[in-house]
């Protein structure tokens, strides 16, 4: 083929040695004597190309960038041409192609929520002093920033929360590793999601098991599979990551695929700005996501599972290891699950700063070892899905519920909460509040009640907006403070209940500052393969300036509504389908203030 061509550089033993182990818990690639040359180098190729990921990690960890030798090495290792694999590694953001000046990289989160608490100033401020800093998109410290996660040369990466330079510059990040969270509802009978979270050792099977851990799963292989997709769709569970799609339907239709092997991915690639539900579940309960991955992967007849996490999450990745690794040890993953004749495995893999990976067809090629963008549907998932096979791809918080639904069965579930939205609903609470963190209600709940919860409004002046869903949601007034956060009464209202953001935002607050940031956080974000997103994220952040400079709104307001438009109407994914969602929303409330 006429890109694969290699340069003159080399590898240092480092880099060999890094790589060669990434990729040796694999095992070789067997060829069998019958097969055709040709054939068997194309099915070589294929098995050995989703290692490319982990090794550019691996990459990255030894030497701090993907050097050219480095790169050549993975190339002739996984027979992957040299551009190919040069596309996927520049894709990412925590991916560097050029050596770093120091042993460790600072990304200081400047998003909408660490902005709220200082960390431009932070940010200024570690230049300053000369250290080697990247501004960085939302890491879901949300609740507790500014964040900075740090990422180190043959050392664990970490993350620092209520970061401060003092902080910093001593290093002292011991606080990323806490055994436990002290939530706003801790105790609260209406817990269930949450009910373990700040009891439980997250790295103790015991702990887990002592409040109810792996009964659940017990009684899942007494039903057998049928009987569990029957449960899940009596309960209702829709989606919890933006979507709403209903649980069951996906479930059945994937285990339904005769003939084929079938997947099951959690979607832990929590990037959403102000989203971090999904974190604090991973980090203080991983068990239970090991759990309920094992009753989804019966359900659908699934033998391998693959957990996607976002790559600023090491330590939810490190549980979530030893919870596996334990899991196994117990016979409870892996071969034979409770001497039952099942089988089902779970596969780690960590993404490099892509929010587009969120996005689950680009979640999909991220894992096959090509660049994250996303496909065209149809054909959907659960027909082809990763490896083009039959795939269940569910997130994090829409997991953690089976094994209270296998338990107590689908109809207990489907009386919680209302009738098209049943359960309960994790909710991000940041900004100006008494209390941020971590909520848990009944679907049903009103913004002002959430709000009283968390203490309610909290800072100078007066509430002036609230950002529901994220960056890819809608800003509301206070005026809206009754409305019942459903799936249905927020479609009706206009909103999008997203993946559970609600971030307040004081009179006093830069309003046009935030919704600026919006924009380019979509600018950034989008993968550019398709027109309508890649030009169009760009105009809207142009719009937006000219609006600030000129005090234009009524005069742009055509345009950008075309704008939007085009973006929702013709973009290949959601990305570019709400990239104005917010944007139009603020407009739209006259939040916006211009310069003069």
């Amino acid at each position: 083929m006429p890109d694969i061509k290699f340069g003159k550089s080399l590898p240092t033993d480092t880099e060999k040695e890094a790589v060669d182990t990434a990729i040796a818990s694999h095992g070789p690639v067997t060829i069998e004597v019958t097969e055709r040359l040709v054939y068997a180098g194309q099915q070589r190729t294929q098995e050995r190309r989703h290692l490319l990921l982990p090794a550019l990690h691996a990459l990255q960890h030894a030497s701090g960038w993907i050097s050219p030798g480095g790169l050549n090495y993975v190339c002739r290792v996984l027979e992957v041409p040299p551009a190919e694999a040069y596309g996927v590694a520049t894709f990412y953001h925590l991916f560097a192609s050029q050596p770093p000046s120091s042993d460790q990289v600072l990304h200081v989160c400047n998003d909408i929520a660490c902005s709220l608490n200082g960390a431009d100033e932070l940010l200024t401020s570690l230049i300053k002093e000369g250290h080697e800093t990247r501004p960085s998109p939302c890491l879901g410290q949300c609740e507790r920033g500014p964040a900075v996660f740090i990422q180190k040369i043959a050392s664990e990466d970490t993350v620092l929360f209520n970061a401060d330079l003092p902080k910093i510059s001593e290093l002292q990040n011991e606080n990323s590793e806490k055994i436990s969270i002290e939530l706003p509802q801790a105790g609260s009978p209406q817990l269930r999601l949450l009910t373990r979270i700040g009891i439980v050792d997250p790295e103790s099977l015991e702990d887990y098991k002592s409040q109810g851990g792996y009964e659940a799963l017990e009684k899942a292989l007494e039903m057998g599979a049928e009987q569990i997709i029957e449960e899940v769709s009596t309960s209702g569970l829709r989606g919890r990551g933006g979507a709403a799609f209903p649980t069951g339907v996906k479930w059945k239709a994937v285990a339904e695929q005769e003939g084929v092997p079938h997947h099951l991915v959690c979607n832990a690639d929590e990037s959403e700005p102000g989203t971090f539900k999904d974190r604090v579940l991973m980090e203080n309960d991983p068990f239970a996501l090991v759990e309920s991955m094992t009753i989804a992967g019966i359900a659908i007849g699934a033998e391998k599972g693959w957990f996607y996490i976002r790559g600023e999450y090491p330590t939810a990745r490190r549980r979530l290891a030893k919870a596996i690794d334990k899991a196994k040890d117990y016979g409870l993953l892996g071969d034979n699950i409770l001497d039952s004749g099942r089988n089902f495995d779970i596969e780690i893999r960590s993404g490099a700063g892509a929010y587009i990976c969120g996005e689950e067809t680009a979640l999909f090629n991220s894992i096959e070892g090509f660049r994250g963008e996303p496909r065209n549907k149809p054909p959907f998932p659960t027909t082809n899905g990763l490896f083009d096979e039959p795939t269940v791809v569910n997130n994090v918080e829409t997991l953690a519920n089976i094994p209270r639904i296998v338990s107590n069965g689908g109809k207990a579930f489907a009386n919680e909460g209302t009738d098209q939205s049943s359960g309960t609903r994790l909710f991000c609470l940041s900004g100006r509040v008494t209390s941020p963190g971590l909520y848990e209600f009944e679907f049903g709940a009103t913004i002002g009640e959430i709000l009283d919860a968390a203490g309610g409004f909290s800072g100078s002046g007066n509430m002036k907006a609230i950002l529901l869903g994220g960056a890819a949601g809608n800003f509301v007034t206070p005026e809206s403070i009754n409305l019942p956060l459903t799936f249905e009464d927020t479609h009706e209202a206009g909103v999008a209940l997203g993946s559970g953001v609600i971030m307040v935002f004081s009179d006093k607050d830069e309003i046009t500052k935030t919704v600026h940031r919006i924009a380019e956080f979509f600018r950034d974000e989008s993968c550019g393969q398709c027109v309508p997103c890649r030009i169009g994220t760009v105009r809207q952040e142009e719009l937006l300036l000219r609006i600030s400079d000129n005090n234009s709104v009524e005069a742009e307001r055509n345009l950008f509504d075309d704008l939007a438009a085009v973006m929702s109407d013709a973009s290949i994914c959601g990305l570019g389908h709400t990239a104005s969602s917010a944007v139009r929303s603020a407009l739209d409330l006259g939040l916006l203030e211009n310069k003069s």
